[in-house]
């Protein structure tokens, strides 16, 4: 068995963000009021109150997935798994696939998750990147290079965190082509659509595009409501049933009110206004972000994240990444996450989609 490795970035979100003073780690945007939530219908609250507090099922009440299953084309509530957050979908559907020694390729910055379990259940791990010099844009020639016949699971994230990069049409099907190519599968991390900063149109999804694509999205960033814990998966529906099966070992079930009220939350009727909500905190927030750089001249350089509540900023001072963001925690109560979390020194990843007094204040 191999040597255990923490989730670096989550051990060290888990035991200081509630501590600070200002907390610009999130990538979600600022968390949405219960009764903003709710505001549309009053019978909302009268329904909430009438629920018993039973289990729902197991695979996510059929309102909720009805209302995922909209979100993509050609989709059923047969093809969605209701999971407690997108971590318990990444997690099923990477063990759902993988068995030890089998190989996955990973983009590269990332949300470390999926890398995280793939060293500890013993896959064998190859990576590409996107590159800085071409804007967060993937390297698809490394890419193709590196996949074999062995490949068994590409994962991305889209838009990515921590660069909010999204990938074009053209970049999206060249990966497809590689996968087919291979035979392997796509895990697309899909949690920030929704969260564009520069587009109004919503990015599209690896889903529909290609038969072997298993889809995770959340309710925690774009929507602004991580207290539901709910996510899930979109895949096909005989892998939905074998990724289910391990749901019931990991947590049978989110609860029945992070059910109902995620379904409140992506019916077509509140659903506009909160993908509005989040695209405003965004758009309000990076210029805040980006004045602060600014004024900072020849410290701080930055490619405009195009999606997402957070921006990866490259510094130029004599320090390593996770000592900065330990001194700012201990001398100023600030709390940011050291591009080592993310096996790049000399970065950060900071949070802009918060109110402009906090971000400010913060900053």
């Amino acid at each position: 068995m191999p040597k255990f490795q923490p989730f670096l970035m989550e051990r060290w979100m888990s035991k200081f963000e509630q501590e600070v003073d200002f907390n610009l780690s999130e990538s979600g945007v600022h968390p949405i009021l219960l009764s903003e939530l709710l505001s549309d219908d009053p019978d909302y609250i009268n329904d909430l109150l009438a629920t018993d507090l039973n289990y729902p099922h197991v695979e996510g009440i059929p309102e909720l997935r009805e209302n995922i299953a909209a979100l993509y084309d050609g989709a059923t509530t047969k093809n969605i798994l209701v999971t407690t957050g997108a971590v318990e979908a990444n997690y099923n559907a990477t063990c759902t696939l993988l068995t030890p020694n089998d190989e996955i390729v990973i983009m590269l910055p990332n949300y470390m998750q999926i890398w995280g379990i793939a060293q500890n259940q013993g896959f064998k791990i190859k990576t590409f990147h996107l590159l800085e010099e071409n804007g967060w844009a993937p390297d698809l020639v490394e890419l193709d290079k590196i996949v074999s016949k062995k490949t068994k699971l590409i994962a991305i994230c889209n838009p990515n965190n921590p660069t909010g990069y999204i990938l074009n049409e053209n970049e999206m099907d060249s990966i497809i082509a590689i996968a087919d190519r291979v035979n392997a599968w796509i895990l697309a991390d899909e949690v920030y659509i929704g969260a564009e900063r520069l587009r109004d149109d919503e990015t599209p999804s690896f889903y529909g595009r290609y038969d072997k694509v298993i889809a995770i999205g959340s309710m925690s960033k774009a929507y602004g409501l991580p207290g539901l814990r709910i996510g899930w998966v979109v895949a096909p529906t005989e892998t939905i049933e074998d990724i289910w099966a391990r749901h019931e070992y990991t947590t049978i079930s989110a609860t029945m009110l992070s059910n109902k009220l995620a379904a409140i939350a992506l019916s077509p009727k509140v659903r506009p206004r909160i993908i509005q909500r989040t695209r405003n905190f965004i758009r309000q927030g990076y210029p805040i972000l980006q004045r602060w750089m600014d004024s900072h001249e020849n410290i701080f350089s930055v490619i405009p994240s195009q999606a997402a509540a957070i921006a990866f900023v490259r510094y130029n001072l004599d320090i390593n990444s996770t000592e900065l963001a330990e001194r700012l925690r201990k001398e100023k109560s600030v709390f940011i996450v050291p591009g080592d979390h993310f096996g790049m020194d000399k970065f950060f990843r900071i949070s802009f989609g918060l109110p402009p007094d906090y971000l400010t204040s913060g900053l």
